[in-house]
């Protein structure tokens, strides 16, 4: 295994390159830790270059022997390097013991409303973080896909990639700059698209999410504008006291994607009910 021992080597500025491109020019994907990489792996994508810490390989178990080897396997070039180098290649404080640049496919719009169920659409969702756990909160529950739009953070920066804890590679993520035309869009598709809203839509619970819909949800500071609300289908409410104003988006989220969940598992009970009886 080639080792890299200079900071000047052309992998550095490379990996801190792909760390600071705007999203729009992303050629790469910077996946930060031996965890990551291996969900990003299991999901299908194949890195380029793999540089694991000299150090962590030494002290570690088989994990990070196994992984190295199975990315050696993939065609990946895998390189270990010392723990002052890979404190350049990693973009947090504390390097995990291996980074990784994988190659960017973008998702066109198109193909994630094509998908059978709930689409979450993001919109001033600005905080990496918190858009990383709307996207895992959207993989746990089963969602189609989301689409990120107007004023939302980078969906494939390493601190969204770190927030959805490998989810962004097991489902379709499309980021899309214009709202208003992405809602033209999926209404071209034949989609619904609904508003999630505070106060006044429609209670959550009394809206079918067992068809397609492309739900949005802003971000907790500007909401969405009434621009925006004005072309959708309908608003929905999650029902809450009266006396607390709004919840946070990834909370929102995570409780518009179960809902529709249970309509779904309820209408596949009935259904199996149904052929049994």
């Amino acid at each position: 295994m080639k080792t890299i021992t200079s900071r000047h080597n052309p992998l550095v500025a490379r990996f801190r390159a792909a760390e600071r491109v705007h999203r729009k020019k992303r050629q790469y994907v910077l996946l930060d830790g031996p965890r990551l990489i291996d969900d990003a792996c299991r999901a299908g994508v194949r890195p380029e270059v793999a540089i694991f810490s000299i150090g962590e390989l030494r002290r570690s178990d088989r994990k990070l022997p196994e992984l190295a080897t199975r990315l050696e396997s993939l065609g990946t070039e895998v390189m270990a390097a010392s723990a002052a180098v890979l404190s350049l290649l990693s973009p947090v404080q504390a390097p995990s013991g291996a980074v990784a640049l994988a190659p960017h496919k973008p998702t066109p719009l198109e193909k994630v409303i094509e998908e059978n169920g709930i689409v979450l659409a993001l919109m001033g969702v600005q905080n990496p973080g918190n858009l990383g756990a709307i996207i895992r909160a959207a993989d746990a529950g089963s969602a189609a896909g989301v689409i990120v739009l107007d004023g939302s953070a980078d969906p494939f920066s390493w601190k969204a990639l770190r927030g959805a804890m490998g989810s962004t590679f097991h489902l379709p993520v499309a980021d899309v700059t214009d709202g208003a035309a992405a809602i033209r869009r999926a209404h071209a598709r034949g989609a619904a698209v609904l508003a999630a809203v505070p106060r006044g839509g429609t209670s959550l619970h009394d809206v079918d999410l067992t068809k397609t819909r492309v739900i949005l949800i802003g971000g907790e500071g500007s909401g969405l504008s009434s621009e925006i609300t004005d072309m959708v289908d309908d608003r929905i409410s999650i029902p809450m006291k009266p006396d607390v104003e709004s919840l946070n988006a990834a909370v929102a989220a995570s409780l518009i994607v179960y809902e529709a969940r249970r309509q779904r598992m309820t209408v596949s009970r009935q259904q199996l009910s149904g052929h049994t009886s």
